[in-house]
């Protein structure tokens, strides 16, 4: 904030504005105008216009004064009163997330030679993705318009602030598009403490914005029971009351926060809640009780978010970013199902279903009770809903491309993470939308 600014509403300082540059083009301008006017009909000069009526001319000086004012005004208004007028574009009422991709000619907006953040299995282009038609893609809402992202505009927004990425790969995921959608304006240096990629730090030197991953699958203090277990994918041990103190630990001072995590909550669990073993999900006995996969994701959210309302001096916003549905085809992730799509969906061609709408009925649910909680206590939850948007993105994932095709490894087709660049650059576009939109909420 500005020495001595005191804020004031857009309508407020815009009328003061508009006041103050009236009243110094009359005091100056006119007073100039009428004394050559007048100097001109003593001496004879001009004097046809005596026979116009003072109506007239009236009008035509409101009609100078339209046309030179807006050129005054936009070269003397600070600029903290045009950054909220040039936000206007999207209406504050207007639903972001409920839209159509349509196409974009100019996208992408950078590649995997321009930005070196991109993790190899999401690196689409580098391993030989043959189309590009799944990069020619835009979000656009119904009933307005999203702006493409500007990196200089959020590096505007952000300088001096600090965001940490809590969740799983998917969440790294976003966190490297963002970089590369940043990079055309900085590179961040690492400052990083040790050497440990789920848990990096970047930092923006010319900004002093920080931007930190804080791995945790399943936001609640889990760890692997079995490296195999039932389905050969490993079986995790759940706490869900207790919540992943790594990254819980970690976020005071932080600005901002985005939650997210999903895909992990598919695999064999055991759900503990107050030190008892209360029931699983593809249980590995006989005698346990199958509690099904929405209840551990439920309460895992349940306890991150009452975590998050607990800490004593965290002071951000906390963004949950919604469920991203997989799209694998003729058969699971393990079984031979693929993502070949070339084009998205339209809004009508495909719907949410089965454990995806659990999965996002459950967060709906919990950001709501976390949201109320917070009002009580002065924070502010914040909800980055990408689910409708990336349901109807089945051409977006990596598939087969995301390593080398002779690599003699056993690796799956990869249909729940995203290309880069790809749909989820579009996940920055909301976000820099939401602090836009908070930055109007703030000073209205």
């Amino acid at each position: 904030m500005l020495p001595h600014y005191k804020p004031q509403s857009k309508c407020s300082r815009l009328s003061q504005s508009l006041n103050s540059v009236h009243s110094l083009f009359i005091s100056c301008n006119m007073k100039h105008h009428q004394h050559q006017l007048g100097w001109e009909l003593q001496n004879g000069k001009n004097n046809w216009l005596k026979d116009i009526p003072r109506k007239v001319l009236s009008a035509i000086l409101i009609l100078l004064l339209l046309a030179v004012i807006p050129l005054f005004f936009s070269a003397r208004v600070p600029l903290v009163l045009w950054g909220g007028l040039r936000d206007d574009s999207v209406s504050l009422h207007c639903d972001i997330f409920k839209g159509e991709w349509v196409p974009d000619p100019k996208a992408p907006y950078y590649t995997n030679t321009s930005c070196w953040a991109i993790h190899d299995h999401q690196n689409c282009m580098k391993y030989g993705r043959p189309d590009s038609a799944y990069l020619k893609w835009k979000w656009k809402p119904d009933d307005c318009r999203l702006p493409a992202f500007d990196p200089a505009r959020f590096f505007d927004l952000m300088r001096g602030k600090s965001l940490a990425f809590v969740g799983d790969s998917v969440g790294r995921n976003h966190m490297q598009s963002l970089i590369c959608m940043l990079s055309r304006v900085e590179y961040p240096e690492d400052a990083s403490k040790g050497g440990d990629e789920k848990y990096r730090r970047w930092y923006y030197t010319s900004y002093d914005f920080t931007i930190q991953a804080m791995w945790s699958e399943f936001l609640v203090k889990g760890k692997q029971t079995d490296q195999h277990g039932p389905t050969n994918t490993g079986l995790f041990s759940l706490y869900l009351d207790e919540p992943d103190e790594q990254w819980v630990s970690k976020l005071q001072g932080f600005d901002y926060v985005i939650v997210s995590v999903g895909h992990w909550f598919l695999r064999p669990l055991l759900y503990y809640e107050r030190g008892e073993l209360v029931g699983c999900q593809f249980c590995p006995g006989a005698n346990m009780t199958d509690l099904g996969k929405e209840y551990g994701y439920r309460r895992a959210f349940r306890t991150a978010f009452r975590a998050i309302n607990g800490l004593q001096n965290f002071k951000g916003i906390t963004y949950l970013r919604t469920f991203a549905p997989s799209h694998f085809e003729n058969g699971q992730w393990n079984k031979g199902g693929h993502c070949l799509r070339g084009k998205p969906f339209k809004s009508n061609e495909t719907s949410l279903g089965g454990i995806d709408m659990e999965f996002y009925r459950a967060q709906l649910e919990e950001f709501r009770e976390a949201e109320k909680e917070g009002k009580k206590r002065g924070l502010k939850f914040r909800l980055l809903d990408i689910t409708r948007a990336m349901l109807m993105r089945p051409d977006g994932h990596p598939g087969i491309y995301g390593h080398r095709r002779e690599e003699n490894v056993t690796l799956y087709n990869d249909c729940v993470h995203w290309c880069l660049p790809g749909p989820i650059d579009a996940w920055s576009d909301f976000f820099l939308q939401m602090l836009k939109m908070e930055k109007s909420y703030s000073s209205s």
